[in-house]
């Protein structure tokens, strides 16, 4: 029988200890988790949560690989995260714009090298469906636009981008542990290695930022309500393109494949586990 897997990870802080100072507080990012966890349940998936704390780089990879080692061609994986995007500089030379983006998690970060590693664990044929809400990178002019889309519909206007001067200490106040990672030629050739199918969705462009809310993200939120239940009608393209038309004018979800691009995974009703 087929199997589905998921795993929903949600922040509304981060370690001041490991983040030079800085708590990295949001409003709603664990109830993004949470929902997400109910749609992976309704929809039959085995379906946990790591919230705040609990979303360790430890936990996170354990988590990755134990659904690696449990899952089997034609078997699904999905894994949201909603919380701080970050950016380190790229030490290996695969990334055109020299920055790696990352996963904010409580007690550091982890980029995305080290998630194409972990996709490899894969066997050939598992599709992993990956939704990442949250920022990877932005400009001050993009904050005050955000802010001004947001102030005038009455939201409030907390992107999830770690702030840059933060980025800068957290990376050169813990050299010693980002550079191996960061400079890793095997992470950097991880995405060549990736067998399954891997889609994503991710709540903003590389350049732009991903809003919180008060009861969601700005991009879950969207999302579950084009869910709607489970009454949407059609596959993974016309879900992302139903999600960007409810978001501002300067958010916008990207749809992406790596590894085996399987077709039919793509034309599949979003969370199909059979």
């Amino acid at each position: 029988m087929t199997k589905g897997i998921a795993v929903a990870i949600g922040l509304n802080g981060v370690d001041p200890v490991h983040y030079q100072g800085w708590s990295g507080p949001l409003h709603a990012c664990e109830a993004d988790a949470i929902d997400m966890q109910a749609i992976g349940r309704a929809s039959g998936f085995q379906a946990n949560t790591l919230l705040t704390a609990r979303a360790t780089r430890k936990a996170v990879t354990a988590d990755i690989l134990a659904a690696a080692k449990s899952l089997v061609a034609g078997d699904i994986f999905m894994i949201s995260y909603s919380g701080h995007g970050g950016q380190l500089p790229d030490l290996n030379g695969d990334e055109s714009d020299g920055l790696d983006e990352t996963w904010c998690l409580f007690d550091g970060q982890m980029t995305d090298d080290e998630l194409y590693a972990l996709w490899a664990q894969f066997s050939p044929g598992v599709r992993i469906l990956q939704f990442s809400d949250s920022c990877h990178s932005g400009t001050v002019n993009k904050v005050m636009l955000y802010a001004a889309w947001s102030h005038q519909r009455g939201l409030p206007s907390t992107p999830k981008a770690m702030p840059m001067d933060v980025a800068s200490r957290v990376y050169l106040n813990n050299r010693e542990f980002y550079d191996p990672i960061l400079k890793s030629a095997d992470i950097a050739n991880a995405k060549k290695r990736v067998g399954a199918s891997v889609l994503l969705i991710s709540g903003c462009q590389d350049n732009q930022l991903s809003q919180d809310g008060p009861f969601n993200g700005a991009f879950t939120g969207a999302l579950k309500s084009v869910w709607n239940g489970g009454k949407f009608v059609g596959g993974y393209a016309r879900f992302k393109t139903a999600i960007a038309n409810k978001l501002p004018p300067d958010q916008s979800p990207e749809l992406s494949q790596v590894g085996h691009v399987d077709l039919a995974f793509a034309a599949q009703k979003p969370f199909t586990i059979g």
